[in-house]
C-alpha cells in the first residue's frame, strides 16, 4: 500500500493560497500593461525562474540549472540508480499572453513535489522538476528551446536565428541568461534519455474543448506536429488600380488570397476524408510605406503553418501548398519566395501513462475527456527522444496565447491531485524501469484525433 498524507481541508486551503500567491507574484513581475510578457531568455523570463527557485528552495528541495539555463529542482529518492520521473513545464510566454500558458504546468509541478516531500515513506524513485526556457516561437520562430538543447537538436543555424522583437541571435540571447552556448552549438546531449523514466507535464489546454464539455482535466492522447514558414512573399508587378484591366495584372494580394482559397478547401476535403489538419496564415502584410489605395500590390507577405498528429499528412499537405503556390504562379503571373521550413514533430502520449492517469482520475472521481492537443508542448520533444510522456490538460476559458486566459485554481488542483497520484504510483515502484511504453506497438502507429468521455 502507498505511503501518503491525508489532504484536510487545511492542507487544501493553504494550498490554494500557495498556488493563489506565487500565481499572483508571475503576474505583477510580467505584466506589460495589457497581458503578460516573459519572452525566451529575456529578463522577465529570469525573474520567474528564479520566483519558482525560491519556492523549490523553501519546500526543501536542491536547486541548479542546467547547462542549458534551465532550472531544475531535485527530491531524492532512495534508489538513485533507477532513472528519475521528471515534472514541468515552460515559464516563458508570448508577448502579452495570459499569466497560466506554461507556468501554471510549473507551479503544478512544484505542488506535486510539496506534496511529495511530505509523505511519510520516501520514494523509491528521484522525482525532478523542470522549468523549461524557450517553449514559444513567438520570438524566434521556433518552439521548444529549453527541451530541445537537453537532447541535442538545435543546430548552429538555428543559433543565428535574429529575434523579432530586437533582432538579436538567439546564441547571443542564451549566452547572457548563462547558456553553455558551445556545448548547444555542438550538439551535446545534456540529458540522457535512459536516464528519464518519464516525462509528465500539465498544461492549460488553448483550446474550447474541456470548456464545452464542462470538464476540469483532460488526459492528452497525442501532439500535433507542425511544418510553418515565417515569412512567404507573393511578388507581383505594381501598377494604377484604374489603369491595368485583369488580364494584364500580376497582382499578389489576389495570388495570395486565390492560394489561401484553394488550401482551404483542400482542408476541408481531407478533414470530410477522416485526416487530422488545422491550416493557419496568422500574419498577412503589404508595405503601408509603398502600397496605396490606387496603386496595385507588388508583394505581399504571409505566414503559413499546417499542424498534424499525422506525420504522412503534414508531408502531404506541405506538397500540396507547394504545387498550389506553382499553380497560382501561372495563372496570377506572380511569383512565391520562402523563408527557411521551421519544423516541429508531433508525438504520441505514452500508453502506460495515459491508463495510470485515467486509473487516478477514476479513483479521485474525476471526470474528464482524453483528447488530442492541438497546440505544441515540450512533451513531444521528450516523447521524441525516446522518453515516455504524458500530459494533463485544465480547463481555460477564453482561450490562449492573450490576457483572457482564465483557469480556476479549483480545476488546476484537480490536475494536481491527478499528476500527484499517478507520480507517486510510478515513484513508490521499482519495477519498469523506464516505466515505457512497447516501443514495437508504438512504432507503426500515424496517430489521429481521438477522444473518450468518463
Amino acid at each position: 500500500m502507498m505511503a501518503s498524507v491525508a489532504r484536510t481541508p487545511g492542507h487544501a486551503h493553504r494550498e490554494h493560497d500557495e498556488l493563489s500567491t506565487l500565481f499572483d507574484a508571475l503576474r505583477n513581475a510580467a505584466f506589460d500593461g495589457v497581458g503578460i510578457s516573459r519572452l525566451a531568455y529575456s529578463e522577465a523570463e529570469s525573474q520567474a525562474l528564479e520566483m519558482i527557485e525560491v519556492e523549490a528552495r523553501r519546500v526543501g528541495l536542491t536547486t541548479e540549472r542546467d547547462a542549458a539555463a534551465n532550472l531544475v529542482a531535485t527530491l531524492p529518492g532512495s534508489d538513485g540508480d533507477l532513472p528519475f520521473i521528471a515534472c514541468g513545464s515552460h515559464i516563458d510566454s508570448v508577448p502579452q499572453g495570459g499569466n497560466f500558458d506554461g507556468a501554471a504546468g510549473v507551479v503544478a509541478a512544484l505542488a506535486v513535489m510539496r506534496r511529495l516531500k511530505a509523505l511519510e515513506r520516501p520514494l523509491k524513485r528521484t522525482v525532478k522538476l523542470f522549468a523549461l526556457r524557450g517553449e514559444e516561437s513567438a520570438r524566434f520562430g521556433k518552439p521548444y528551446l529549453g527541451s530541445s538543447c537537453l537532447f541535442g537538436k538545435l543546430t548552429p543555424s538555428d543559433l543565428e536565428t535574429k529575434a523579432e522583437d530586437d533582432g538579436r541571435s538567439m546564441g547571443d540571447c542564451m549566452r547572457s541568461v548563462g547558456v553553455a552556448v558551445d556545448r548547444i552549438a555542438a550538439r551535446e546531449v545534456l540529458l540522457e534519455p535512459t536516464s528519464v523514466a518519464a516525462w509528465v507535464e500539465l498544461h492549460i489546454e488553448q483550446g474550447p474543448v474541456l470548456t464545452a464539455r464542462n470538464l476540469p482535466i483532460g488526459i492528452v492522447s497525442g501532439i500535433r506536429g507542425n511544418i510553418r514558414h515565417r515569412a512567404v512573399e507573393c511578388v507581383g508587378q505594381a501598377g494604377h488600380s484604374g489603369a491595368v484591366p485583369r488580364w494584364l495584372r500580376h497582382d499578389a494580394v489576389f495570388g495570395m488570397c486565390e492560394l489561401i482559397t484553394h488550401l482551404d478547401a483542400h482542408w476541408r476535403t481531407l478533414l470530410e476524408r477522416g485526416h487530422d489538419l488545422v491550416l493557419t496564415s496568422g500574419i498577412v502584410a503589404t508595405d503601408p510605406k509603398v502600397n496605396a489605395i490606387a496603386r496595385i500590390p507588388e508583394l505581399v507577405r504571409f505566414a503559413f503553418e499546417i499542424r498534424s498528429q499525422s506525420r504522412a499528412t503534414l508531408d502531404a499537405v506541405y506538397q500540396l501548398f507547394l504545387s498550389e503556390c506553382a499553380s497560382v504562379a501561372r495563372e496570377r503571373g506572380v511569383s512565391f519566395r520562402f523563408d527557411e521550413k521551421v519544423e516541429a514533430a508531433g508525438a504520441t502520449m505514452d500508453k502506460t501513462w495515459i491508463e495510470r492517469l485515467t486509473a487516478a482520475a477514476g479513483r479521485l472521481n474525476l471526470p474528464f475527456e482524453t483528447i488530442a492537443s492541438g497546440a505544441g508542448h515540450d512533451a513531444a520533444v521528450f516523447a521524441n527522444a525516446g522518453v515516455p510522456s504524458a500530459m494533463v490538460f485544465v480547463r481555460n476559458r477564453h482561450g490562449s496565447h492573450n490576457p483572457r486566459e482564465t483557469m480556476d485554481l479549483s480545476d488546476l488542483i484537480a490536475g494536481i491531485d491527478v499528476m500527484h497520484a499517478a507520480i507517486q504510483e510510478a515513484a513508490m515502484s521499482r519495477g519498469g524501469e523506464r516505466l515505457a511504453r512497447s516501443i514495437d506497438e508504438e512504432s507503426d502507429r500515424d496517430p489521429q484525433l481521438e477522444g473518450r468521455s468518463r
